[in-house]
């Protein structure tokens, strides 16, 4: 078949890289998200889709929005049979969507019905769910509610983040979405609709999302910064400054810590919560580097009476 790739972040390019080896279809274009402002001087970047295709010779197309005129009338010229999606970024309309014969087929992180949106692999860990996948579907325009091509299961560790089980989805679904795309040619795959029952939801997770309430659990504590890594990423309050948290450990065994107190020793800072406590592993102070926790605490000196999140 004929492909338009539409991608954008880091997380597509196994997709768009399985699709360019499978040798069986013909990736035309590539579209993805203008070029975006990046690093300190703020100047525009390509997206890591678009340096790909540029690296592969491939036309790259870079609408402001996808109902732009002139991108559906060379959408149109191209004359894609199917539109393989991963992590593109923008809504796309009825007008595009009805221009490849075979639709726009979006490859999902997760199993579909369950968390639709824009963070599934976050709203997973944060949840405490044991497996998660990822699904290819046909894009209708609800969210996320199209019929189901294929899916892949994937077991989520007890230490990853949102970013390690990302990467590995990442290149277990570009598997499936090119297998999606052989089944379709072919004829032998069926998209089937998504059952009604076990949607739940999985919003874009802000800044506010990712503040860390000490009052919660420690298995909550837990999953809310190992989902939140490495982003938004995950923090408390310390003397009225922003600490960011990268990783923790729950420790069943300190159950004398109110929650926010801090107990930090020569090499260990085990901070209370909830239930039982956690244990500091890496964090990053506001202008600072990533450091192991115990260096934070000696630099900083905590006082017997001081509290994270007071």
């Amino acid at each position: 078949m004929k492909l338009v790739f539409a991608g954008t972040p880091e997380v597509a390019v196994p997709a768009l890289d399985a699709l360019l080896a499978s040798g069986r279809h013909e990736v035309a274009a590539v579209v993805t998200r203008p070029d975006a402002p990046a690093g300190r001087g703020r100047r525009l970047v390509a997206s890591p889709v678009a340096e790909r295709a540029e690296e592969a010779g491939i036309e790259v197309l870079k609408p402001a929005k996808p109902k732009d005129p002139e991108f559906l009338e060379r959408l149109r010229e191209i004359g894609p049979d199917c539109c393989p999606v991963v992590a593109y970024g923008a809504l796309l309309p009825r007008v595009a969507l009805d221009v490849p014969a075979h639709g726009w087929v979006n490859l999902h992180f997760s199993l579909l019905p369950a968390w639709r949106g824009a963070a599934p692999v976050q709203h997973a860990i944060m949840a405490g769910d044991e497996i998660t996948g990822a699904s290819t579907f046909l894009i209708e325009e609800g969210l996320d509610s199209g019929p189901v091509y294929g899916t892949v299961t994937e077991t989520i560790r007890p230490t990853d983040t949102s970013g390690d089980l990302l990467t590995r989805l990442a290149f277990a679904g570009a598997g499936l979405l090119a297998a999606t795309m052989d089944g379709i040619e072919d004829g032998t795959l069926k998209a089937v609709p998504q059952p009604a029952e076990g949607v739940s939801l999985a919003p874009k997770v802000n800044v506010e999302d990712a503040h860390v309430d000490w009052n919660a659990p420690a298995l909550r504590v837990d999953r809310l910064v190992r989902g939140c890594t490495p982003a938004p990423g995950a923090w408390t309050t310390f003397r009225g400054e922003r600490l960011k948290l990268i990783q923790v450990a729950a420790v069943p065994d300190r159950t004398d810590l109110a929650p926010g107190q801090i107990a930090a020793q020569k090499n260990n800072v085990y901070i209370g919560t909830g239930s039982y406590g956690v244990e500091l592993l890496w964090v990053q102070a506001q202008g600072k580097k990533p450091m192991r926790a115990a260096d934070w605490a000696r630099g900083v000196r905590i006082a017997e009476e001081e509290r994270l999140g007071s």
